[in-house]
């Protein structure tokens, strides 16, 4: 019976707590392996004895990082609690196997996935087996050297105490628990006793018939014979091995040999002994439980463990060979696990990772799971390059016919990332990275393809992610600067206003314009509080430049909005609270917004950008004419001013002007007019442009013809006699 738990009014201690559970584990694990146990103890207090062993299989359970060693001293604390029965360790890890999640899968600070704390189980059980192996190991060795003292004594005290000694040894040499033979010095077996007898078959002439050199296994360790011979040579006293045997029915034993050399009283060579511990259970338990560490549970295929370890033996081949690998994901997996659930998720996995199965069949050839729908295949050859595009092929063959899941018949699409080149050049990480970044570019372009991995494409992608990684410290390390371009009135040639344009002075690659990192920004999120310093910045600039310009009117700052910014809740607030704090007016800022940003926009989405309006901040429509809006809707948007995209103003660069260029920017120039709204002309690079721009009505112009984008200070001592 379990001994009940004491309660200590700690929460652990409540019924089905952390604590109890671990009792009833403990419990459970005592009554298994009691019986084969030879310990002193009663059970409830052999129980109280595994009870601090079963809080550290729960706490290795949970333990982050994940380190299953720590679970290998159980395993010696059982052989040290007598626990040395081979049922003992059978029952223990099966004992693990069914109920360490069970019971303790929940007591630790954050719970385990099913299948992570399946995996962590696993090895476990290999931790503890190892720890029962070594310790049992190290105790039998200790009876192997008494029992090589007694049958040296036997041996060498024969004349003087004959049968005395031949009875100790008898006995010793009868009941010991391992395997026992007396051969001389040419491999005659002389000897072997019960135990080792039951292990190659049961039948002593069997054993006796055969000579110690006759015994040969093609697994044999190259050391094997070597020791052998140098022991029967007088040259080493004893060596120990890991040996297999065939037994008489066919069948291997695998044992751990230690092999003595007995001398005569003269001190010459005369006899060899041979003490064999029977390990094959213990191997097939280890090769089961590598299967395990090395297979995905899931769909049976070798998981990321196995498929490093065959990848880097693949590229640390020499010889000229090559390997080609396809990194395949597959599209769209997400929204079916979304819409069917994750069980018909895991089947249609399992579907995929067989159809991979029989692309694969080659000899070099092999298809593992990575994780989630992530697959991979390796071949190895000496034209890979024609192969592996075979294989690319035949793994988008596969996935091409509908898979019929639920009633459901559905289409599956992967993309795959091809990886091809001589062995010895990279490492297995470089292979796969590059893998992964021309998977992606295949799932770029449209999915259900292949694409090639391209060195350039990799160094970008390798680029884009350092870029990524390193935004949020460049915010807080001030790494960013402003550069302001002026906006021209294009009447009389004086200083408008000027637009903000972000740079990032990176401590690598140097000066980067936004088009290396807006992007980049606004998927990671980072571009609203970008956006916010690029306001404050702004604004307080401009509000300087104003307390300066006391000779006209007051400058203008204009300001781009990304889309992330005009969905943030807060955009108006802050504003305000920008403006307020600068002491500048709202009419000084005008707001960039894309037009595609616009595009078919709600009413909740104009309605921050209609308040600032309101408030008097003018809104720009950047890059007109790039989208497809409808000029009717132009009525319906909170703008002032349209900034006309560059696109329209190419064609006047040269003389004469293209006439078609001429006639859609005069048409857009009086539709803003008629709707009250002011033009903004980009890309001016010729004066023929900005005289052009002048007579069709445009109001102000920015470009390399009046000021590339620079330092602040530029902006109010800048001469623009040839402006006009």
């Amino acid at each position: 019976m379990s001994i009940p738990a004491q309660s200590s009014g700690a929460p652990d201690a409540a019924p089905d707590g952390p604590e109890d559970r671990l009792r009833r584990f403990a419990t459970i694990w005592s009554r298994t392996i009691f019986p084969s146990t030879a310990t002193s103890l009663t059970r409830p207090e052999f129980e109280q004895h595994l009870l601090p062993l079963a809080r550290t299989l729960s706490e290795t359970l949970h333990a982050r990082p994940f380190d299953p060693a720590a679970a290998t001293p159980v395993g010696g604390a059982l052989v040290a609690a007598h626990c040395t029965d081979p049922d003992a360790l059978s029952s223990t890890l099966g004992v693990v196997d069914s109920y360490l999640v069970l019971y303790c899968g929940s007591n630790g600070p954050v719970a385990l996935a099913t299948e992570e704390s399946r995996s962590r189980c696993a090895r476990i059980q290999h931790a503890v087996a190892a720890g029962f192996t070594q310790a049992l190991r190290e105790r039998t060795l200790a009876e192997q050297e008494a029992i090589a003292r007694s049958a040296l004594a036997a041996r060498s005290q024969a004349e003087q105490a004959l049968h005395a000694t031949e009875a100790r040894f008898r006995a010793v040499f009868k009941d010991a628990a391992i395997g026992i033979g007396i051969a001389d010095l040419d491999g005659n077996v002389l000897e072997v006793n019960d135990t080792l007898t039951r292990m190659f078959g049961g039948l002593e002439n069997h054993v006796l018939s055969h000579r110690v050199n006759e015994w040969v296994h093609p697994e044999d360790s190259p050391q094997v014979w070597k020791y052998y011979n140098e022991l029967v040579r007088g040259e080493r006293e004893h060596y120990r091995v890991e040996k297999p045997y065939y037994r008489n029915d066919g069948t291997v034993l695998w044992t751990n040999l230690t092999v003595s050399l007995l001398r005569d009283s003269e001190g010459r060579p005369e006899y060899q002994l041979a003490l064999l511990e029977d390990t094959t259970e213990r191997r097939l338990l280890n090769l089961r439980l590598r299967y395990e560490a090395t297979h995905d549970a899931l769909t049976g295929l070798p998981n990321r463990t196995l498929f490093f370890e065959r990848l880097e033996k693949a590229l640390a081949a020499g010889d000229g060979s090559r390997f080609g690998l396809c990194y395949l994901d597959l599209d769209g997996f997400k929204a079916i696990n979304d819409s069917l659930g994750h069980a018909a998720g895991d089947r249609l996995l399992v579907e995929v990772a067989d159809r991979l199965q029989s692309c694969a069949t080659a000899p070099g050839e092999m298809v593992a799971r990575l994780g989630g729908d992530e697959f991979v295949a390796l071949t190895t050859s000496f034209d890979t390059p024609a192969e592996v595009d075979e294989l690319a092929c035949r793994i988008l063959g596969a996935l091409g016919t509908p898979i019929r899941l639920d009633g459901r018949e559905l289409t599956v699409r992967g993309s795959v990332g091809v990886v091809e080149g001589p062995a010895g050049e990279r490492s297995a990480a470089e292979v796969l990275r590059s893998a992964d970044i021309t998977m992606y570019r295949a799932k770029s372009a449209g999915g259900n393809r292949f694409e090639l991995a391209d060195a350039e494409a990799d160094a970008r992608a390798i680029t884009r992610h350092g870029l990524t990684t390193a935004l949020p410290a460049a915010l807080e390390r001030g790494e960013f600067f402003i550069e302001y371009q002026p906006l021209v009135h294009l009447g009389d040639g004086t200083v408008h206003g000027a637009e903000a344009l972000v740079r990032w002075c990176h401590p690598q690659h140097g000066v980067l314009g936004p088009d290396r990192f807006i992007a980049l920004a606004e998927h990671t999120g980072l571009i609203v509080p970008l956006g916010r310093w690029v306001l404050e910045e702004s604004v307080r600039q401009a509000n300087f430049w104003q307390e300066r310009h006391t000779d006209g009117g007051p400058l203008r700052i204009n300001v781009n909005l990304s889309p992330a910014q005009l969905h943030h809740p807060h955009l108006v607030a802050e504003t305000v609270e920008v403006l307020e704090r600068s002491g500048l007016e709202a009419g000084a800022l005008c707001l960039e917004v894309t037009e595609s940003a616009l595009i078919g926009a709600d009413e909740d989405l104009l309605k921050p950008l209609r308040q600032l309006a309101e408030m008097g901040v003018d809104i720009a429509l950047d890059d007109f004419g790039t989208g497809y809006s409808n000029l009717a809707n132009l009525r319906r948007l909170p703008v002032s001013v349209l900034k006309l995209d560059r696109s329209f103003t190419q064609g006047m660069q040269t003389h004469p002007a293209d006439p078609v260029d001429l006639k859609i920017v005069e048409g857009i120039v009086s539709l803003a007019h008629s709707l009250d709204l002011a033009v903004t002309v980009e890309g001016v690079e010729t004066g023929a442009q900005a005289e052009q721009l002048r007579q069709l009505g445009c109001d102000t112009a920015q470009g390399w013809y009046y000021a590339r984008p620079g330092a602040p200070d530029r902006i109010h001592s800048l001469l623009l006699a040839d402006a006009v």
